[in-house]
């Protein structure tokens, strides 16, 4: 999944944290076929590593912005 910014900007608290432990274990999933040799497709690790990190900056404004 290519985060959209709005979307992600749209979701509530629990959404983004159900979608930050998804992203998460597909970062753990690629880095085992990556291991493997089962990978054809690099740029996915890349891109969801991506993904993960927008969802962490989008949690982390938030908290900042309730302190």
């Amino acid at each position: 999944m290519a985060a959209d910014i709005s979307k992600l900007r749209e979701m509530s608290v629990e959404e983004l944290d159900k979608e930050e432990r998804n992203l998460r274990q597909e970062v753990w999933k690629l880095r085992v076929q990556h291991g493997t040799g089962q990978l054809s497709n690099f740029r996915k690790v890349r891109q969801t590593r991506k993904d993960l990190a927008r969802v962490m900056t989008i949690r982390k404004e938030r908290e900042l912005v309730r302190s």
